[in-house]
């Protein structure tokens, strides 16, 4: 077992994307065999880049506040939401507020 602070975890800029940092907080740092959990931070005014992938996300919004957009709708975020990204589905999550927009990613370990 490991118990350690989530922010005892550098959080390191998202390679090409101003604004957007990712903390690996569970993942190879924990010799984590299945999943990885994140947490990403996104700037006021900054986004993910839109794309999809063949695995899932799990999000639960932590603070801040944004929205979720796919090709059939954009939906907002706020604490406490829960977002399921499916494989394969194009997405992209964007902070629309005035303070930074936290939220977990749990991914599997296939990257």
């Amino acid at each position: 077992m490991k118990v350690y602070s989530a922010e005892s975890v550098t959080a390191l800029p998202a390679p090409g994307l101003d604004g957007v940092a990712l903390r690996w907080i569970i993942a190879k740092n924990v010799d984590a065999p299945n999943f990885s959990m994140r947490i990403i931070e996104v700037q006021p005014g900054a986004a993910t880049e839109r794309h999809t992938h063949p695995w899932e996300h799990e999000v639960y919004v932590l603070e801040g506040t944004g929205c979720v957009s796919s090709v059939a709708a954009e939906q907002a975020l706020s604490p406490g939401t829960c977002v399921y990204v499916a494989p394969d589905e194009l997405h992209q999550f964007a902070n629309t507020g005035s303070e930074l927009l936290r939220f977990i990613c749990v991914i599997p370990n296939i990257m």
